[in-house]
């Protein structure tokens, strides 16, 4: 798939590195090799494939990687990957459980939000740019951002902002979302938002404020499905 957006794989070689000597025998380096080559690997976060490119590309031809997503536009990018040994799931990393006991050598997880994600400006996930208000990690599943707020009270938008933004106008803001949401219908983010709906506090600390709230919220959900992940991933791995 052909888009503008590109992601840059941190530590690409040394996370690929760690997950081919993961439970290898260092006593016996060929061993250590052969294993790594012919074994079955799981990258369970694939973004653009940066790391499911390389690991590819020290596996033998009996060797597989299955790669897990939950967005679709990541989705999209695996599927335009022409390698038999590789097959991706649209899911997220917390169901890694579905595998296979003890079918997986090895797997690697590169938690976080990608470039594409924050660039698009459809995906809403950025201040930079005016698009809906959406930051679904899956634009296929549950409700956007913007569909929660034309329904939430003052109390619940007051919390998420407190506790995932620390902000101490958190009942002012959450106060002029419903005000702006009663007067004009559903809730939209109007332009250069959110320093143009509220006075209480400097533009400038507004949009910290929500961007700290968004991506705290994204971390809060991230640590959720890796601590289901943790649970039910222990019987899929040989290692």
């Amino acid at each position: 798939m052909n888009t503008p957006w590109n992601h840059t794989t941190v530590l690409l070689n040394e996370a690929v590195d760690a997950l081919f000597s993961n439970g290898a025998d260092t006593s016996d380096g060929a061993g250590a090799v052969e294993r790594a080559m012919d074994g079955t690997y799981v990258d369970a976060t694939f973004g653009r494939g940066g790391h499911s490119r390389l690991i590819l590309s020290r596996l033998s031809p009996v060797g597989r990687l299955i790669a897990f997503d939950r967005d679709p536009d990541a989705v999209a990018a695996a599927h335009a990957m022409d390698d038999e040994r590789f097959s991706i799931r649209h899911a997220a990393f917390s169901q890694l459980g579905e595998l296979p006991g003890n079918s997986a050598d090895g797997v690697l997880m590169d938690l976080g939000i990608s470039s594409p994600q924050i660039d698009n400006p459809i995906r809403g996930f950025s201040f930079r740019f005016e698009g809906p208000l959406d930051m679904r990690m899956d634009t296929t599943r549950g409700e956007s951002v913007a569909q929660w707020l034309a329904t939430a009270e003052i109390n619940q938008i007051t919390e998420v902002i407190r506790e995932y933004g620390e902000e101490r106008f958190a009942g002012a803001i959450a106060k002029a979302i419903v005000a702006r949401r009663q007067e004009r219908g559903p809730f939209q983010p109007p332009p250069n938002w959110p320093s143009s709906w509220l006075t209480r506090s400097k533009p400038a600390s507004r949009a910290r404020t929500l961007q700290r709230a968004h991506f705290r919220l994204f971390g809060f959900s991230s640590m959720q499905s890796l601590k289901s992940c943790n649970t039910r991933s222990k019987p899929v791995s040989r290692f």
